[in-house]
């Protein structure tokens, strides 16, 4: 069912059924911070599409990075800051929907200036989204990871005004802000990334998202070798994938996210499945893994339906319909 900020608590809530009444069910709060707090080592998973949200949930993530490069993908898009914030809203609000996990959103330079990222995290608090994380990049940004891609920062200053404007905006101690430094990509160096993170952790961050596009973990590590502030440090490993989980806990990492992942292997899959459709000529030639449809209905809740219309039925029978 579909879920609804509780302003004065931080959980969510949603409508059931018991005892023939409809009441109020607060749901599994969003515990990312607590667990970070903990010391707990938080695995995230990448997502671009609802099923791929779903299935990740299933697969016991702490929570969903609602990609900004996967949903640009799904879309045929760059990733470059052409989708726009309301279509960002409403495909991460169909994720939110669907999963009792939290779900992070790649909300890319924060799509205007502070006042533009107020409304954001109004937006997608009000949504029922875990939280959002934004970089220090000039808008339109392009992907980090892009050979040849504009890599440009805007000032540390105008990057603060936007935390300190997320932060004064959102309403759930809960809501996750992720400040995400570029300092690495745009090759400006550990100091320069130790110093922006610093400042971004002062001005409100939750989380700070260190970024590199090197196979070596060499300016990664030595940055959290560097690294004193109090807040988690997240990583995105896509770029160094040999880099094991004991190695990034050893240094101090508190978040891995696998962002990239599932948008590369649903590529992968579906163009074998449709190039070996174009040409057999029979299904039974069909060479590829592929899931059954009662898999499928399971993941759809179609028992569910079942469910619900066995529940009216009693209900009726209840009433005097004469």
């Amino acid at each position: 069912m579909r879920k609804y900020p509780n302003k004065s608590k931080s959980r969510m809530f949603f409508i059931i059924k018991k005892k023939n009444k409809l009441v109020e069910f607060l749901m599994p709060e969003n515990n990312l911070l607590k667990k970070l707090r903990e010391n707990q080592f938080v695995k995230v998973c990448g997502a671009f599409d609802v099923m791929s949200a779903k299935l990740a949930e299933m697969n016991g993530f702490d929570a969903i990075w609602a990609s900004g490069f996967g949903i640009s993908s799904a879309r045929a898009l760059p990733d470059a800051g052409i989708i726009t914030m309301t279509e960002l809203l409403d495909a991460v609000t169909f994720m939110a929907e669907a999963c009792d996990i939290p779900i992070i959103a790649d909300c890319d330079t924060g799509y205007g200036g502070p006042n533009n990222v107020a409304h954001l995290v109004k937006k997608f608090e009000n949504a029922g989204i875990g939280g959002i994380c934004i970089e220090d990049k000039t808008f339109p940004k392009e992907n980090s990871l892009y050979k040849g891609g504009k890599q440009v920062m805007i000032s540390k200053r105008d990057f603060v005004a936007k935390l300190v404007a997320a932060k004064n905006a959102k309403k759930n101690d809960d809501f996750v802000i992720i400040g995400r430094v570029e300092a690495l990509i745009a090759d400006l160096g550990v100091e320069e990334a130790l110093n922006r993170a610093s400042a971004y952790e002062d001005a409100g961050a939750d989380i700070i998202f260190v970024h590199s596009r090197k196979e070596s973990t060499d300016e990664i590590f030595e940055f959290l070798k560097q690294w004193k502030g109090k807040i988690p440090i997240m990583i995105i490993p896509t770029a160094f994938p040999t880099v094991t989980l004991d190695e990034l806990k050893s240094h101090g990492v508190g978040m891995v996210v696998y962002a990239h992942q599932t948008t590369l292997a649903a590529f992968a899959a579906v163009s074998d499945v449709v190039k070996q459709l174009s040409k057999i000529n029979s299904l039974s030639d069909l060479n590829a893994k592929m899931a059954s449809m009662e898999d499928l209905f399971k993941l759809q809740g179609m028992q569910k339906i079942r469910d619900h219309e066995s529940f009216i039925e009693e209900e009726i029978k209840k009433l005097d319909l004469n």
